[in-house]
């Protein structure tokens, strides 16, 4: 019998497809349960007022039964000065998380140091003084800590503060562990074209002997991320670094612009960032599972998918995340962080919330 030109056989061989194609999938639905959740921030305080906030937004993570948190850097504004109480009280802000707290360094924390309104310090001290203070051990941060794997090599370019001289030193600060399917990692790559170009008064053409150094071993991080990824046969990836380095030639208000295809600066700044973007593009694309960059930097809450492949085509395993940073001409507006909802099971492993800090509201009360 023939109904519509479409023979029993076809329909019948369709519906053993469907079925098939429904039990090979089960598991991989979109619906979410989230079996644990992540906290993500970054980019503050850059005031006196905002600092007062942080505890707020500290709290409101420890009753949110987050498993773990990522600072994206930046502990203060560029423009304010290094010294070390302002590491010091970071750290007191991660030791009062009561789970494992992460964090990577951001541009403000040292290569903005060198600038005159921020103390006039060697950048490469600053950088060095964080090492030791956040990342003396192979333990997170937080009250109760997280082992995790360590850049051991290529080296970074440090500083020995006895002799006075640049050392070459492992990059400690670029962590990486896999919690329940996903791995995660952190890259030390920094805004203010991730030192190669001038952070103002003081450093006139940034540091590149510095930045080449640090780029071929974040290069080497990510691939030893995506390698280790594939070997646990992880459902997903997250990157987290401070720089918002630029996917395409639609944001020059908050980061590079460069042809999304070529993946080539549009802006004529110097690039720091276009040998990080082409890998990360080129291990999402062979990973082809869940990729999360989450990043600071330009200050702009943000969740979307800008990356293409070099004919154009949307990356659909590629989602961007931008935490919430300083707005100090607000006030206090924006000491908020970011839930990121995993569900190991879920076709995209990931979603993600706002969390506004009910005490933290200044444009709108909270009920």
């Amino acid at each position: 019998m023939r109904k519509l030109g479409i023979s029993v056989g076809v329909l019948v061989a369709a519906a053993a497809l469907v079925a098939a194609v429904a039990v090979g999938d089960a598991g991989k639905k979109n619906n979410k349960t989230f079996e644990y959740a992540v906290g993500l921030w970054g980019d503050l305080p850059y005031s006196t007022d905002q600092a007062a906030a942080i505890p707020n937004l500290i709290a409101d993570m420890n009753a949110a039964e987050i498993e773990f948190s990522v600072n994206d850097g930046d502990l203060k504004a560029g423009g304010t000065r290094c010294d070390d109480p302002v590491y010091t009280a970071a750290l007191g802000y991660f030791n009062t998380l009561k789970k494992p707290a992460m964090f990577t360094p951001g541009d403000n924390d040292w290569t903005d140091c060198d600038r005159t309104s921020a103390g006039g310090y060697n950048t490469l001290e600053r950088l060095q003084h964080e090492r030791e203070l956040f990342f003396s051990t192979d333990r997170s941060l937080g009250k109760e800590t997280m082992k995790q794997a360590v850049q051991s090599s290529p080296n970074c370019v440090g500083w020995d503060s006895t002799s006075s001289t640049r050392t070459s030193t492992p990059c400690v600060e670029n962590r990486r562990w896999t919690f329940k399917k996903v791995t995660y990692a952190t890259v030390n790559i920094q805004g203010t074209c991730n030192n190669r170009c001038s952070s103002g008064a003081g450093d006139p053409a940034g540091d590149e002997n510095e930045y080449q150094a640090r780029n071929a071993a974040d290069l080497q991080w990510l691939q030893d991320t995506f390698d280790e990824a594939a070997a646990k046969d992880s459902v997903a990836v997250m990157i987290i670094g401070q720089a918002d380095p630029g996917f395409d030639a639609t944001d020059a208000t908050r980061g590079p612009t460069r042809n999304p295809q070529t993946l080539a600066e549009t802006d004529g700044a110097p690039d720091g960032y276009v040998s990080f973007v082409t890998k990360l593009r080129q291990l999402t694309i062979d990973f082809r599972k869940p990729v999360v960059y989450v990043h600071g930097d330009s200050h702009y809450f943000r969740v979307d998918k800008p990356f293409l492949d070099s004919t154009g085509k949307r990356l659909e395993n590629f989602t961007r995340v931008e935490t919430f940073g300083d707005h100090q001409e607000n006030g206090i507006n924006d000491v908020h962080w970011v839930k990121a909802l995993v569900d190991p099971n879920s076709r995209d492993v990931f979603a993600f919330q706002a969390q506004m800090v009910p005490a933290n509201r200044v444009a709108v009360p909270s009920p």
